[in-house]
């Protein structure tokens, strides 16, 4: 969906003019289409999910709603699998490991998943900060029928994403949806599960995969986190 200036202000909480500055400084990724910005619902949850911004719960609704339960961010990390020591010294290699390596449905190419993957970093980093990133063709994968899945990778050598914080990445989560909804919903799930403090640790520390599930599920049951300080409003 290619959402207005006017729809993106409200889905991030903050005024039009706040939209334009962003735009002007090149952080928010816009497109000109008849003189008017367009956004891209997904792109921009994911630039919200990196600065930390609290998105308003409308960003989610969409006419599939009533297609099913959005999915629990611990049970997409029980399907997609938690892997150790995923190889590669640089950002394309450890992409080529992660592909080989994840559990992808039957029909998705892993050779065209790794170009994709490619152009997307080619764009703009996927990297959230705090050694995480998220990498994804531009256009999320999205197989509908599929199981949402989420796949922990954690590498042998830390990568240079080019992340904003400057830190090297150490974690990659692959996800794969049935829907943009289910896609939305697990980023969200994401940005939110990663303001923890104890998750983030576990991260680092290439928990267990019963120690991280452990904390998945106990910030996942804590219910609303609370605002993020310095939002960017």
């Amino acid at each position: 969906m290619q959402l207005t200036v006017r729809e993106t202000a409200a889905y991030l909480n903050v005024s039009e003019k706040t939209i334009y500055r962003w735009i002007r400084s090149g952080d928010l990724p816009a497109y000109r289409v008849h003189d008017q910005y367009r956004f891209n619902r997904v792109e921009i949850l994911e630039w919200a999910a990196a600065k930390r911004i609290n998105v308003s719960p409308d960003i989610f609704v969409e006419p599939e709603s009533a297609a099913g339960p959005l999915p629990r961010l611990a049970d997409a990390l029980r399907a997609g699998g938690i892997h150790y020591r995923v190889g590669g010294t640089d950002k394309a290699a450890v992409l080529r490991a992660v592909v080989d390596l994840v559990p992808l449905p039957d029909g998705l190419d892993r050779e065209f998943m790794l170009r994709m993957l490619l152009a997307r970093e080619a764009l703009g980093t996927t990297a959230l900060g705090q050694g995480i990133a998220i990498p994804h063709p531009r256009s999320p994968i999205v197989l509908p029928g599929v199981r949402p899945s989420i796949a922990v990778c954690f590498l042998d050598h830390p990568a240079d994403f080019g992340a904003l914080d400057g830190q090297a990445v150490h974690t990659l989560l692959v996800m794969i949806s049935p829907s943009i909804r289910a896609h939305l919903h697990l980023l969200a799930r994401i940005a939110w599960t990663l303001r923890d403090a104890e998750v983030l640790a576990a991260l680092a520390a290439r928990a267990d995969r019963e120690k991280l599930l452990a904390e998945i599920e106990r910030v996942e049951q804590a219910g609303t986190p609370p605002a993020a300080p310095g939002d960017g409003r």
